[in-house]
């Protein structure tokens, strides 16, 4: 049983606030935030971006831990990772350590994020972040850039699981695509990102648009994004 989108919603509020009392602002990206732009697909997890370079992602974990206690830490699974992955409480019956399985069904994992991580998240000025439902959302174009680099990270990862979100990173895509379109969302909206983003999305639209999309071209290019 996955988490609910109130479940979803109030988890991320309560990361946003744990955080806000130290300081930090931060936004929602990942399935979160394309959920509160309008897309139907309600996510299984939470991606937090805290915009801050003052502290590394394991102690932004441990702040939400020390804070809550419905946040817990689990050993990560990959082989030699020193990191722990963050889970969200959600079930009595859940425990961190002998009952994976049950914690995997029933609790929600929450992703802590910080700028020019692994991601390649920018590091967003406030003011173009954009509030939805009293939550920081990442912009929408950014949004969409990363869920286009979610896509070709996943297209290309060699473990299965991986590969496979691939084809719900599509329908997410495609779905926000539709959004930005109708909201009249430009690429020059984004005109304060680094270049390399622009340039790192048009080397992905142009694969996009032919092996996963090829109906979407039109829409991209109403947005103002060219590729060769």
């Amino acid at each position: 049983m996955s988490p609910t989108t109130s479940q979803i919603l109030d988890i991320a509020r309560k990361a946003i606030d744990i955080f806000a009392k130290h300081g930090l602002k931060c936004c929602l990206t990942g399935g979160a935030a394309s959920l509160l732009y309008g897309v139907s697909r309600t996510p299984s997890d939470v991606d937090l971006v805290v915009l801050t370079t003052a502290y590394g992602q394991e102690t932004l974990k441990e702040m939400l831990v020390r804070a809550d206690p419905q946040f817990y830490l689990v050993p990560s699974k990959t082989y030699l990772a020193t990191y722990k992955v963050l889970w969200y409480r959600l079930t009595a019956g859940s425990y961190a350590y002998t009952k994976t399985h049950i914690r995997a069904m029933y609790d929600c994992k929450v992703d802590i994020l910080v700028p020019e991580g692994d991601m390649n998240i920018p590091n967003v000025p406030q003011e173009h972040i954009v509030m939805l439902s009293g939550l920081p959302v990442m912009p929408l174009i950014l949004q969409l850039l990363l869920k286009l680099q979610a896509w070709a990270d996943h297209r290309v990862a060699t473990r299965s699981d991986l590969q496979a979100k691939q084809y719900v990173d599509i329908r997410d895509i495609d779905a926000l695509l539709a959004i930005a379109v109708r909201v009249g969302a430009r690429a020059k909206d984004a005109s304060w990102l680094p270049q390399q983003h622009f340039s790192k999305a048009r080397e992905r639209l142009s694969r996009y648009t032919f092996v996963a999309s090829r109906a979407t071209a039109s829409q991209w290019k109403e947005l103002g994004f060219s590729w060769s």
